[in-house]
């Protein structure tokens, strides 16, 4: 299948230059045209340097002779070939096909984007928050790094599945359930104390119950035995903890739907999903030689990786007592989801610093036949969001920063620059826009920076009109917009191939050509920044149009291909923006 259904014209001429070298040297069929974009020219070849150097032949003299070939082609798309350098090639295209490129991608629903991941099976595990605890700053990159990655896969035609594993299951809450019985008058339902307040509510409760834990004995006896009618499954226990997760699944709902994120509660799957399979997982593990009895506890002995000691690092499939970890669940996950869910990738979106972990439970699954060849896992590795001090991002007092407060300090932010700019806006059209500009400038911070460093939170620096944020983009899409609302923005636009182009129309469609290309490159490297960076280098090069190419006092035909590109460019960002999952406004 086609990646594109509109051919971008870098593969268009990356197969000119590939034909040209099988007629120019047959013996280098299949050698790759090291082609990109070039400054000097539309395109540059580098094919010639390598494939000199292979054949033993002067680069200059061939790439004369590629040259010379491509000129000689019936290419209807290649307007020029100039040698350069030791060996480059500069290419430039005909406008008629850069116009050519606009009016397809403007007349197709996809932009010209195809669906090469159709067929495809893709899990994304991402987010997973704690039951009864707080969402806090360390749960925004996995959740804002794995949505795009949903929505872009799924957008190139995959069968995407959200996986939030959340931590509902363990001796905590026991604990919790304990407490929370023996104190009935304190209110943590979201009847009582709002939807935002359950989680904060409920982990209120768990310190305190923690703190009477470890003070009060018999308090603590009490709580042992709890975790005990949890695991046997006692139908008064099951239902109060029953009741803990679905009243925070309800807060983290109202978050995923403030930051616009795709995850509902059909995406929601537990370590209580994968308890009852620990056992079997574990035996399993055992009977194929993978995991060995160590002390009493039962551990896979790592192939691959050692600790620090030169020992083989070690994965906990069962504890001494009997119990079972973090470990076994993700052993017992990754198992249940090959099985059953028969993915053809497996993506998992947590910080670096689980990198060795995941290491380990992939490695056991190849040992244990589960992950075949079949079948590619990743870890999504990402660093850690920074506080103005360069350091771990903490409240003043030293805690976790609550993602609702840090949320609500970027809308605020973004209110003060929303209202500077309109002044004569009503207040809830304000606190509208602002909702949309500071949510979409914390997404975009975290996602225009390359998932594996780390980055610094500033909501001033986020929420700026200029550089590269997500407020500018918006800002960027708004005023085409109000272009498009002047010019009538027509719903079909007749676009004519025969006007001559200026350079920086050229810029810009050719800028535009490259969207598909960079989906792919996004779906390939699971790396979302790629698609903020062509976004803003899109909204740049618009710019550079507008100000030097005029669109409404234009004469005909440029006026109407002008504002064909206007109508393009509007739509890409909007899509760009939408895959990322920030809004794209008409006005702001």
């Amino acid at each position: 299948m086609s990646a594109a259904t509109v051919v971008p014209l870098l593969a268009q001429v990356a197969t000119a230059v590939s034909e040209a070298i099988v007629r120019a040297r047959p013996q280098c069929a299949g050698a790759d045209p090291v082609l990109r974009r070039s400054d000097r020219a539309d395109f540059q070849s580098n094919a010639a340097l390598p494939l000199a150097k292979r054949i033993g032949e002067p680069p200059n003299q061939l790439a004369a002779l590629l040259t010379s070939e491509l000129s000689a082609g019936e290419n209807a798309v290649i307007a020029d070939v100039q040698a350069s350098g030791p060996g480059f090639l500069n290419i430039t295209v005909t406008d008629e096909s850069i116009w050519e490129q606009l009016a397809a991608r403007l007349a197709d629903a996809q932009l010209g984007v195809g669906r090469p991941a159709d067929g495809q099976r893709i899990v994304i595990d991402y987010s997973a928050p704690n039951v009864a605890k707080e969402m806090h700053v360390g749960h925004l990159r996995t959740t804002i790094i794995g949505d795009p990655l949903a929505r872009v896969f799924g957008f190139l035609g995959a069968d995407v599945v959200r996986a939030n594993h959340l931590g509902d299951w363990g001796t905590q809450f026991g604990m919790l359930i304990q407490y929370i019985d023996e104190h009935p008058d304190q209110p943590w339902h979201a009847d009582d104390v709002g939807t935002d307040s359950t989680v904060s509510a409920l982990d209120g409760l768990y310190k305190a119950a923690r703190a009477q834990f470890d003070a009060d004995p018999a308090f603590s006896d009490r709580a042992r035995a709890r975790v005990v009618a949890l695991q046997a499954g006692d139908a008064a226990t099951v239902e109060r903890w029953q009741e803990i997760v679905a009243e925070s699944e309800k807060a983290f709902g109202a978050i995923y739907d403030r930051l616009g994120v795709l995850l509902t509660p059909d995406d929601y799957a537990g370590e209580s999903t994968y308890n009852p399979m620990l056992a079997d997982t574990t035996t399993e593990l055992l009977d194929k030689g993978v995991a060995v009895e160590s002390d009493g506890a039962v551990v896979v002995l790592s192939e691959q990786v050692n600790g620090p000691d030169d020992t083989p690092a070690v994965l906990m499939v069962r504890k001494r007592d009997g119990g079972y970890g973090y470990d076994s669940t993700d052993l017992a996950t990754i198992r249940y989801r090959i099985a059953t869910l028969h993915p053809d990738r497996l993506l998992y979106v947590t910080d670096s610093r689980q990198a060795l972990h995941f290491q380990l439970v992939f490695e056991a699954a190849r040992r244990a036949g589960w992950l075949t060849d079949a079948i590619t896992v990743d870890h999504v590795a990402y660093g850690t969001i920074l506080g103005p001090d360069g350091k771990p991002f903490k409240t003043r007092a030293g805690g976790t920063v609550r993602l609702m407060d840090l949320l609500d300090d970027a809308v605020a932010a973004a209110r003060k620059i929303v209202a500077e700019k309109n002044p004569e806006l009503p207040d809830d059209e304000l606190d509208f826009i602002a909702e949309q500009a500071g949510i979409g400038a914390v997404k975009y911070a975290d996602l225009s920076t390359s998932r594996v460093k780390d980055y610094m939170f500033d909501p001033a620096r986020m929420t700026a009109c200029t550089g590269n944020t997500g407020v500018y983009l918006q800002y960027a899409h708004a005023r085409i917009r109000s272009i498009l609302r002047k010019a009538g923005d027509p719903a079909t636009v007749a676009v004519d191939t025969d006007v001559a182009l200026e350079p920086a129309e050229r810029k810009l469609l050719l800028t535009l050509d490259d969207y598909a290309l960079v989906l792919a490159e996004v779906a390939q490297a699971l790396e979302p920044h790629r698609l903020a960076n062509y976004l803003y280098d899109l909204a740049r090069a618009f710019t550079t149009f507008y100000d030097t190419c005029p669109v409404l006092t234009a004469p005909e035909p440029a006026r109407t291909n002008r504002i064909a590109i206007c109508q393009l460019t509007a739509r890409t960002l909007a899509h760009g923006l939408g895959l990322l999952g920030i809004a794209a406004p008409g006005r702001l």
